[in-house]
């Protein structure tokens, strides 16, 4: 399943990311911590290139996150060029109040009353974009929700300390390239439900466990999972809570559904989907797939050509 979306008011809030972007100093972008590249906006990342602003990106949700895979992400941004990497909590005030000084360090240059420091919080749907700027106000200015795409606006706000804060709405991409990526998304909760089928989303999450964290799926549902694949894995789910249909049969989609839960919740525990490895090898099968691509139109194309021509000395 190939999950996509992109609402009208993302696409205005691109182009009015891109007219700010000019007048910012540096980018704050929040990640989820459990899938940072996943939830990485490449629509963000050509913004601020192309204005060659510095970023601090922020691994959110890390308290949710597998330790190690944190690790070695902040380790993969570190590496390159004007990124500073961080992972916190934006629930945590201690976590929020670290911000301010990282960003000094990335324009040294700004942050005097003549020159007051311009930061842009970027990020997609429901990452904790909100919540940062409330921590970091420490006062309500932001609307904070479960579903994603809660804030619409873009919002101009003072920090102390001659920094200015600018809030833009979660912005998605018009195309996810990739299928995985978006089932990602979704099982975080960064896509809206109603672009989605939780079952399929479920399925997908359920695999990715079995591969890396089958001992957490035993120790919540008391499952074995020796053999089995993500939809058994949603049927131990429905069988081991009780959810069944009025017919009897399991209720799957309520299974579906607490699976997810647990996992967003961090009932199941401390969880990476992707780590710089998973998604390394990911990308070299898509360059894959798109040279393979292209080889057959190339050579469709070229049949196509052989068959004017013998057509012409035909005539």
């Amino acid at each position: 399943m190939s999950i996509q979306w992109f609402p009208g008011h993302m696409n205005a809030a691109r182009k009015k990311a891109a007219e700010a972007m000019e007048k910012v100093d540096l980018v704050i972008e929040v990640l989820d911590g459990r899938l940072p590249q996943a939830s990485c906006n490449p629509m963000i990342e050509q913004l601020r290139l192309h204005r060659q602003r510095p970023c601090l990106k922020i691994l959110n949700k890390s308290d949710l996150a597998d330790l190690a895979t944190t690790q070695a992400w902040i380790s993969y941004y570190n590496a390159q060029k004007n990124v500073q990497a961080v992972a916190l909590s934006c629930k945590k005030p201690s976590d929020a109040a670290k911000i301010p000084g990282l960003c000094l360090a990335l324009a040294p240059h700004r942050g005097t009353p003549l020159k007051p420091l311009r930061m842009m919080i970027m990020g997609i749907p429901n990452v904790g974009k909100s919540t940062l700027m409330n921590a970091l106000l420490k006062r309500r200015v932001a609307a904070v929700g479960d579903e994603p795409a809660v804030t619409k606006v873009q919002q101009r706000l003072y920090l102390g300390n001659n920094m200015v804060l600018i809030d833009t709405p979660g912005m998605l991409w018009p195309k996810i390239a990739h299928p995985s990526g978006g089932l990602m998304l979704a099982a975080s909760h960064a896509i809206g439900s109603n672009a989605l089928i939780e079952e399929e989303v479920a399925t997908f999450l359920a695999d990715v466990l079995l591969l890396r964290y089958a001992p957490l799926l035993t120790a919540r549902y008391a499952l074995k999972t020796d053999g089995i694949d993500g939809v058994s894995v949603i049927e131990g789910v429905a069988a081991r809570r009780g959810f069944r249909l009025k017919g009897g049969g399991l209720d799957l989609e309520k299974a579906a559904h607490t699976l997810l839960q647990d996992y967003r919740t961090g009932a199941l525990g401390r969880i990476s989907l992707e780590t710089p490895q998973t998604r390394a090898a990911l990308l070299a099968q898509y360059q894959e797939e798109l040279a393979q691509r292209q080889a057959e139109a190339d050579a469709a194309a070229a049949s196509d050509d052989d068959q004017d021509h013998d057509q012409d000395h035909t005539r």
